[in-house]
Formats: structure tokens, sequence, C-alpha cells
């Protein structure tokens, strides 16, 4: 590991922030001693290039009349009542390539979760809590919004669509639908009298003219250094499971899920922004044999020689990625079932027909939750080396908005990611998009800034950021919550509760066999007391140098935790239109040992990746209990500890993370009208 940030390309200019009339003086950008060492240091060179050439414009909200007269025009050739386009990929991908936003295309709607229903009259746009009000501003008045989960509303577009439809034929692309989705909705308009069509082409494609090219990026391999476990190690497991099956003459099994292909494999890829995988279908055969091999369909022109070399290495046999469907439709896979997921596209299941395939849970999914000694220690250097970076921005915001600068939402994101940069070679990009959010915009969970209208950050609302790098040993997803002035009462009781949510997830002690399904209420439990909640999940899986959301666990969902599973923790709240709040750390689960140990030696508990400090300004000490204090303290002085040896040449940071480590918790009282903190 080696978390030290380089010293390359990182010095600044003050004009990477906008001045504003103030009383406090500007100082210098720092000393050149330490060049792009300096938390003070503003940008100059290749750094200083990318923030003013940087291409992020605001998009304009779409004029869909054209592009849904023209789709109409399409479903009255198929007479179709209503045609449905997913956000989802062929490999159900939560976030897809420029090529497969078929949905943003025709809405507008930018969110990475919706679903766009279109009628002979009507256009519809159902997506969850995280986005009701981005969808109402994104979205031209051609559509209608459904609020999914909102009392009185239907819970998924599924039960919206099946809610209305009487004697349809309803048009979907096969590929864009999972099997478990299809089977679903069938089951519920079957009775209406309706039914679903797949029209041979998709007819968004049919009308996006300058529908942006397929990826054509190289793939590149996944080190034993950064995996832990040998490719041919992985696929002899998945054979394992595939002989244990009830005996039903399974030959097989056809991965369609592009982190579980990267995963099995050890190769990664370019193909979606923040997603280090590729576009690609894997059949992984029981006895492999020169008939009937492990096969990967795959574009040619992404496989470099020394790629074909380790295919070739460990018996795995390339194919055209468009070629899946001939061999599925001749059979090629030899006498016998294939077992696929559920999540599978339909189009696949509908190619195979139903007897000559098996659904199963994916088994790839459940080895890939389980991180192995190697990829842990390698998550716990890439959280490290993350927590370098969002230290370092945070003291330079901090010293920035206490010189009077005004700093933009965009500014910011865009200043961290140049902090994670700096990590090269092991940095590799950035794990989603920023979330960079001041007032109202931080009450949208998924809020993401853009720099021609981001907002200029408050010293009167919670500034909130949620973002991570990838590095080519971990996965990093982290978010703080920072305030500049004096919060109001209400505020501080709220980031208290939410802190308390935080520390109860981080803490608890729970035997095997439990879910996080079951601990969600501890995050909750400070929130609900005054009737306050928040809609979102509170935490999720992540993987190791993969997508940042992994995994059949989660903490809404009924999966038992196990040692080695990670997992988010990150209870918030958001006064929607005023301001929002958000605390997420990442966490491993590991065994701990405990006083009685009833039943043994059975109970887990959770080992804290994330070594961010959490400011103390919002908390209202008077709500803490003695042991909550104890661990606010620690945390941060753990941080202090774990992030000084690598500080040494920045002093400002530095200084910065000694004064949270040792700084009392909220705010001093003001006396004879001034406003003392703590520092």
């Amino acid at each position: 590991m080696s978390p030290q940030p380089s010293r390359s390309n990182t010095r600044s200019s003050d004009k990477t922030v906008t001045s504003r009339p103030t009383h406090v003086s500007r100082v210098s950008s720092g000393s050149r001693r330490h060049p792009g060492h300096d938390s003070t240091s503003t940008l100059v060179g290749s750094a200083y290039e990318r923030k003013v050439n940087e291409l992020d414009t605001v998009p304009e909200k779409v004029n869909s009349s054209e592009r849904l007269a023209q789709l109409r025009a399409l479903m009255e050739k198929e007479n179709l009542q209503y045609y449905v386009v997913p956000s989802e990929d062929a490999h159900n991908s939560e976030y897809v390539a420029p090529t497969d936003k078929r949905r943003e295309w025709i809405s507008g709607f930018t969110g990475s979760a919706g679903q766009a229903i279109i009628s002979r009259n009507n256009a519809y746009l159902v997506t969850d809590s995280r986005y009701w009000l981005q969808a109402r501003d994104q979205v031209d008045s051609n559509w209608t919004i459904i609020e999914a989960g909102k009392p009185g509303q239907p819970k998924d577009w599924i039960d919206f669509l099946s809610s209305r439809v009487k004697d349809a034929k309803i048009g979907i692309d096969a590929r864009m639908i999972s099997h478990e989705k299809a089977t679903l909705l069938n089951s519920k308009i079957h009775p209406l009298g309706s039914k679903l069509a797949y029209p041979p082409q998709n007819l968004v494609d049919l009308i996006w003219r300058e529908k942006p090219q397929r990826s054509k990026a190289s793939i590149f391999l996944h080190g034993l250094e950064f995996a832990g476990e040998s490719a041919n190690s992985k696929i002899a497991k998945v054979r394992e499971w595939i002989r244990k099956q009830p005996p039903d003459q399974h030959v097989g099994t056809l991965i369609t899920s592009l982190p579980a292909i990267a995963y099995l494999l050890n190769l990664r890829g370019s193909d979606i922004p923040f997603n280090p995988v590729f576009q690609a279908y894997l059949y992984i055969a029981l006895n492999p044999s020169s008939k009937h091999p492990h096969t990967l369909f795959v574009d040619p022109v992404k496989i470099k020689p020394e790629i074909d070399e380790y295919l070739n290495s460990i018996d795995v046999v390339r194919r055209d990625y468009t070629e899946l469907w001939a061999w599925l439709r001749l059979r090629q896979w030899g006498d016998g079932k294939v077992i696929i997921s559920p999540e599978t596209s339909y189009a696949v299941s509908l190619m195979l027909t139903h007897m000559r395939y098996t659904i199963a849970p994916s088994h790839v999914e459940v080895l890939m939750s389980v991180k192995n000694e190697t990829e842990l220690a390698g998550m716990r250097r890439a959280y490290i080396r993350d927590g370098i970076a969002f230290t370092r921005f945070l003291a330079w915001l901090e010293n920035k908005m206490a010189q009077g600068y005004e700093v933009t939402e965009w500014e910011a994101g865009h200043r961290l990611t140049e902090f994670r940069r700096q990590h090269k070679p092991e940095w590799m990009g950035l794990a989603y998009e920023n979330i960079s959010a001041t007032g109202p915009n931080a009450a949208l969970p998924h809020y993401s800034p853009k720099k021609g209208n981001a907002l200029v950050i408050s010293r009167e609302t919670p500034y909130l950021n949620d973002s991570g790098g990838q590095y080519r040993d971990g996965t990093c997803d982290t978010t703080r919550t920072m305030h500049f002035g004096r919060p109001t009462p209400e505020m501080c009781e709220a980031y208290t509760k939410v802190l308390q949510g935080h520390i109860a997830i981080d803490t608890a002690i729970f035997p095997e066999g439990t879910s996080g399904q079951q601990l969600d209420v501890l995050a909750r439990r400070a929130l609900w007391k005054d009737g306050w909640n928040y809609m979102h999940g509170t935490g999720h899986g992540f993987g190791q140098f993969l997508t940042v959301h992994e995994g059949p666990h989660g903490f809404s969902s009924s999966i038992p935790l196990v040692p080695g599973h990670v997992i988010t923790n990150e209870p918030g709240f958001y006064n929607a239109g005023q301001w929002g709040m958000r605390i997420e750390s990442a966490l491993i689960v590991t065994r701990v040992n405990t006083r009685r140990e009833f039943n043994g030696h059975i109970w887990l508990g959770f080992e804290r990746l994330t070594c961010v400090p959490i400011q103390t300004r919002m908390v209202k000490e008077a709500m803490l209990t003695k042991e909550e204090k104890a661990w606010l303290k620690d945390h941060n002085q753990r941080c202090y500890e774990i992030l000084a040896p690598y500080l040494k040449d920045d002093k400002t940071t530095l200084k910065w993370l000694r004064r949270e480590a040792e700084r009392g918790i909220g705010l001093a009282n003001p006396a004879a009208g001034l406003t003392i903190d703590w520092d």
C-alpha cells in the first residue's frame, strides 16, 4: 500500500474559487515548499486545465413531444396500447452505458432508477423517493410523475401498470426486463386480458438517430494481488455448485450480470462510467469439453493478445458478443438444462424455452459478496487512501469558507476529485458521480451538481458530500455533512439523531443468522421517536474495484450477514426544499468476542473501514449518551492517529485533523454577541 499522495500536477492559483466582498482578507494560496501537499493550495497545470476545460454542461429540459409522437407511431404499427422503456440494459445493470440510456433520452430524466411508460395518449415516469423532486424538475409537461412507494401510490412500476391495463397489448424489449419481473408482470396482467409483446427491435433505438456508439475500451486483468483468488478456483466453485443442484440434467450456467462476469474471470473493463465492467455473457460448463467449453461472449475489439492468452490459460473460449443468440437458438450448450438467475433478461429465457432452463439465485453473487482476506486488506488500504483525500478536501473547504471565499457545489466536488487523483496509480476514477450539495439540493439524496448551475455553498445550511474513489484494491463510498456557520436547533437535533442511528449500527452486536433488515430499525429509532424518517435504505453491499452497489445483503435485505460481507451505514434526514444531511461509513462484518458467548462463538459485529472525521458542530451534546460521546471522540481520534503519518507534509490538513480530534461537541455558547467556535 502507498497511501502517501503523489506530488504530481497539483499546485494552484487563486482562480479556483471566486472571492466575494468580505471583511476577511484573502491569504496567499500556500507555501511552495511542498507543492501539491498543502490543502490551502489551488490548482495549476493539468489539474487547472481539467477544471477550466471540463465540459459539464447543464442539460436542457428535453422537449419530448416529437420523440413521443414518433414512438407512438411505431406503437400503432405494432398495435401496442403501452410501451415500457426501463432504465436497465440487457444485463439488468443499475448504471448503464450512454448507448443504453433509452429512458433518459425519451423522458429527459437522468436518475439511475425509473421506468417510462407510454400509452397512446399519456406518458408516465415511475420512480422512487430518491428522485421525485429531480424528476419533476427534469421532465416536461408531457409526463406525469408517479411517486412509487408513497402512501396511496403504487409500490413500483409493475403495480402501476397492472392497475390500469385491461385487454391491452404492452410492448417491451425482452432484453431489458428480467425473467423475474416479466414473470411477475405477466401473472398480474393475464387475468385482465392483457399480455406482453416483444417487438423484434427496440422502438426507442429506431427513433434515436444520434445514439452513442458502444464502448470499444480494452479489457484488462485484475491481478491476484488484488483478487486474492484465481479465476480457475472461482470457476471450480461454480461448477461444484452446479453439480450440487437438484438432479435435473444441468449442464452449465449462463451468467449475464456484468459485475459477476468481471469478478469470476478476474477481469475489468471501462464500458460503463464509474463501473469497471465490460459488456459480455459467460457460460460455465459443468463438464467443459472442446464441443461444450466455457464460453465468453464479448466484442473482439476489446481483447488484446495478452487477454486472449489469459482466457486460454483458464480454458475459456471467446466468441463474439452477438453470437449468444445463435448459440442459444442452436442449443450449442449440449443436451440438458442451463441454470440462469432470476435477474437474467427475459429474452434469454424465451430463447432457451422453459423446458431447458432452471431458475436459481446467482451463486456468483454470493461468492463475490464475501470478501477474502486479500480483498479486505486491499479495501483497508483503499479507505485510508480515500480518507486522506476526503480529509484534505474538508480541511481545504473549511479553510476557504472561513476566509470568505464563495465555493460552488461543483467546485467542491471537482476539488475532492483532484485530491483523489493524486493517488495514482492506484486511483482508477470515481466510484459514482459526486453528490455535492448545499441548501435544498442536499434534500435530494442523489443530486449531482453541474458546472453551469451549481449553487454556492451556504453558510446557513448543511453541506453534504457523498462520493468515493475507485482504486485497484477497493471501491469507496463515504458521506459527510458539514456546517460552516451557526446551525439552527432543528438542524442540530436532526443531525444528532442521524449520528445516533449511525453509531447504533456501527456498534451493533448480533448472532449469526441476523439479517441487515433486522438491524435497520437501529438506524431509524432515534428519528422515529420524533416522527422523522428517511425514505432510502440504510446501507448496501459494495464491490472490490467493482460496482458501488453489490450483493444480496444490505440493511433492506433478509439475507443473513456473514463475516466478510462489506456494507455501508448511511442514515440521513431530508427537509424537503430546505436542507438535508447524511452520515455514511463503510463496514466489514466480523466475528466479535462477547462476555457470555451464549450458544458459543456465534456473535458478529462491524469493523469500520471509513477514516474521515465526523464534524461535531451540529451535534447536541445533551442528547448523546456517555457511550455515544465516547464513540464520537474515539472515531475522530482514530482518524487522526491513522491519517497523521500520511499528512506530515500538509501542515494545514494536519492542524485541521488534530483540531477535529480535540475539539468539543457543538458550538461554544456565544458571549457578548460574539460567536466562538471550539477551534
